[in-house]
């Protein structure tokens, strides 16, 4: 579940990016607002879907209170999602290896 919320915090961060890096700027400084709407809506999205991915993909992974808030605030900020990466990929790396430890427990 890790792995997936990782792939859904980096479309965040992209659609952030295309946003904030492309569409806004041809609109402010080329007077092209297209790109706009269609990557706003899709950042409001990946937005939704990282909420609603911490809310299933969190929960039982051996996060603190403070580092479920951080995950939250990194939400809030233009490319926390990549800022906040390194905690996720550190949980999902001890997470696969306390379940290859278990399984390899099992099987001697």
């Amino acid at each position: 579940m890790l792995k997936l919320f990782r792939a859904i915090a980096l479309v965040e961060g992209l659609t952030t990016i295309a946003l904030f890096c492309v569409a806004m700027p041809l609109k402010y400084w080329a007077g092209n607002p297209a790109l706009v709407p269609p990557l706003g809506m899709a950042h409001g999205v990946a937005w939704l879907t990282y909420l609603a991915g911490m809310v299933m993909c969190l929960p039982g992974k051996g996060f603190t209170v403070g580092e479920v808030a951080r995950t939250f605030i990194a939400a809030l900020f233009p490319f926390g999602t990549f800022l906040n990466d390194g905690l996720i990929r550190r949980k999902q790396a001890a997470r696969e290896l306390a379940t290859a430890s278990l399984a390899g427990g099992l099987s001697s």
